[in-house]
């Protein structure tokens, strides 16, 4: 034997591949994984010690909003329905407000608490029955006006076709941010349950952590910068519409708010001159 051959080492022993107690393992988790598949359910072959994804931010439960905010926006709705010329108005004239004024007092006496934590089918129908009140008052004023001003009825001043015009496009802003409170996520107390899958409307404080408190939830305030915005730009600004009902009734909002602008400022501008 030469010394070369007596100082090499000896061969290398191949790599210890996995236990047969870790093969099995594995066996067993890939099992339970494509079970987990086949029956639909998330909890079987989850590793041992997994921590659970965190929920979204809308599915997290809130302490309900207060209800001071929508009613006085609604009390200022009703307040500009009687700065309208009669003649725009639904006769008679009082009805529709005497109803909306009936209605809130109803849902007050219903949940009498400070926040709308309370739901039900029977506030939700009332909750409904008061925006759609808004709207269908607000949709007949918007549609005599425009008809009067297509047909060269009468003949009011600027000041005035600019007032009337003005209370109009205001609330148009209150109806419509009405129902996007109404229809986010089933309503207000829908919303602090956090019992929606997917939300309708995607809000800055929701997309991004660290710049609203972990517990931030959209209140009215919230939904009526939303619709003031909509009608100014004619398109939605810094919240973006998710769900298709969402969208198609933020375009609506836009072509009435297009059409006011269009047709009653540009009369009354040339009313002016």
């Amino acid at each position: 034997m030469t010394a070369d051959n007596a100082g090499s080492p000896g061969p290398v022993p191949p790599p210890a591949g996995p236990s047969t107690r870790e093969l099995t393992e594995q066996l067993h988790h890939r099992l339970d994984r494509i079970e987990s598949l086949l029956t639909g359910d998330p909890t079987l072959g989850e590793e041992p010690g997994a921590v659970e994804p965190p929920k979204p931010v809308w599915q997290s439960q809130t302490e309900a909003e207060q209800r001071w905010a929508v009613t006085v926006v609604i009390l200022c709705a009703v307040v500009l329905q009687f700065f309208l010329p009669a003649r725009l108005s639904i006769h008679p004239r009082w009805m529709l407000p005497a109803l909306e004024i009936a209605l809130l007092l109803a849902l007050a006496a219903m949940n009498p608490h400070r926040r709308l934590d309370k739901s039900s089918r029977l506030l939700r129908s009332l909750s409904l029955s008061l925006a759609g009140a808004i709207s269908l008052a607000n949709g007949w004023s918007a549609v005599k006006l425009v008809r009067e001003l297509l047909h060269g009825g009468g003949s009011p001043s600027g000041l005035t076709l600019l007032g009337t015009a003005g209370a109009v496009w205001a609330t148009n802003v209150i109806a419509f941010a009405l129902w996007y409170w109404e229809w986010d996520r089933g309503g207000p107390a829908a919303r602090a349950q956090g019992t929606a899958d997917y939300p309708d409307f995607l809000f800055p404080q929701m997309q991004q952590d660290g710049i609203a408190p972990p517990n931030w939830e959209p209140g009215f305030l919230d939904y009526l910068y939303m619709a003031f915005t909509n009608a100014t730009a004619f398109s939605p600004t810094d919240t973006m519409p998710l769900s298709l009902w969402a969208k198609l009734t933020m375009m609506l909002q836009s072509v009435v708010s297009l059409l006011t602008v269009l047709l009653v400022v540009a009369r009354a501008v040339n009313v002016l001159q």
